[in-house]
C-alpha cells in the first residue's frame, strides 16, 4: 500500500439517533483535519445503526481524536472510539450454506 493510500479512520461507537454525518465530522475536527464521515444504516430499515467512521488526513490527529473523544458524550451519549479495523471485501451478513452444498463440496474434497 503506497503511503497516499493510507487511511486514518476510527470507528465511533454508541452514536444516538440525532448524530449526523456534519455533527459528527464537526465533533471530531478540533483533532485535524477531517477528509470522511460515514454513519452507517441498515440496508433492509434505513435506520441508523449506532456506529460509524471517521477518517483523518493524518496519523496524530486519529490517535489525539481517539484519546480525547473515547468514552466522552455526543449528542447525549457515550461514545467508543477506536482504531478502525482494515477489512478485506464486502461487509454484511455471511449467508450459511445448505448442507447438500456442504456435502457435494466434501465430495470434491475427496
Amino acid at each position: 500500500m503506497a503511503a497516499a493510500d493510507v487511511e486514518y479512520k476510527c470507528f465511533v461507537g454508541g452514536l444516538a439517533w440525532a448524530t449526523s454525518d456534519q455533527s459528527l465530522g464537526d465533533a471530531f475536527s478540533k483533532y485535524g483535519e477531517v477528509v470522511d464521515t460515514k454513519i452507517i444504516n441498515d440496508r433492509e430499515t434505513g435506520r441508523l445503526r449506532g456506529f460509524g467512521f471517521v477518517t483523518f488526513r493524518e496519523g496524530q490527529s486519529l490517535r489525539s481524536a481517539i484519546e480525547g473523544m473515547n468514552s466522552q458524550s455526543l449528542d447525549g451519549r457515550n461514545i467508543t472510539v477506536n482504531e478502525a479495523q482494515s477489512c478485506n471485501g464486502g461487509g454484511g451478513r455471511r449467508r450459511r450454506s445448505s448442507p447438500e452444498s456442504q456435502l457435494n463440496h466434501h465430495d470434491e474434497m475427496v
